[in-house]
């Protein structure tokens, strides 16, 4: 009877935790949507590479979280896939955001350092806070392991965005928005290999 008890308690204990890391992953979720938009746009405007990175890095922080909610609950050989398909998705907009950095050399033009610091402080303060939200899960499994990489990631990247807009207000150059690119895309290219060298492995030697 008390093993059965004690059984129940595991159970319940677990899928209380399950509900925290939904619950905690659908808000960063839209976060990361909201700020993708408002930080895309606000690259547009400004002419800035490095803001435009590290919008595509919040839409790949959205879909990272995505997929990760959909892990939640399933075998460990679906959480080892599911990073695996976190770690590809990211290589694909660490090469994506290479072609933005190329498209802005082509033009030449500085970007707007205003801007620059603005939507690259806002972007810092959200992110800092899907950090502080996800902390306490960062050990749980491969699959949120993999997630708080991409959101610690995130604020690396936007601390590099405000550094960019100081320089570029000082300099009026855009050599220092493209070189904050270039280290956002190498953060992508990183962070991706990473958690493939991690989740690939698991995904070969897990069953079930």
């Amino acid at each position: 009877m008390s093993d059965c008890c004690a059984s129940k308690g595991s159970d319940l204990e677990r899928l209380a935790q399950q509900a925290d890391q939904r619950r905690v992953l659908v808000v960063v979720l839209l976060l990361n949507a909201l700020m993708f938009v408002a930080e895309f746009t606000a690259g547009l405007i400004a002419g800035s590479a490095a803001l435009m990175a590290d919008s595509v890095d919040m839409l790949g922080d959205a879909s990272v979280y995505g997929l990760s909610l959909y892990a939640i609950g399933k075998s460990a050989r679906w959480k080892a896939g599911a990073a695996v398909g976190k770690g590809l998705f990211v290589l694909l907009l660490g090469f994506s955001v290479l072609v933005q950095i190329g498209i802005k050399i082509e033009n030449g033009v500085p970007p707007s350092s205003t801007l620059m610091l603005v939507f690259g402080a806002l972007a810092l303060a959200v992110n800092l806070y899907c950090l502080r939200l996800m902390w306490r899960f960062r050990t749980l499994d491969v699959n949120m392991s993999s997630t708080v990489e991409c959101s610690r990631n995130d604020a690396l990247a936007n601390v590099g965005v405000l550094v960019a807009a100081g320089a570029v207000a000082l300099t009026g150059s855009f050599w220092p928005d493209i070189a904050v690119a270039c280290v956002i895309a190498a953060l992508f290219l990183r962070s991706a290999l990473r958690m493939l060298t991690e989740a690939w492995p698991q995904l070969r030697h897990v069953h079930g």
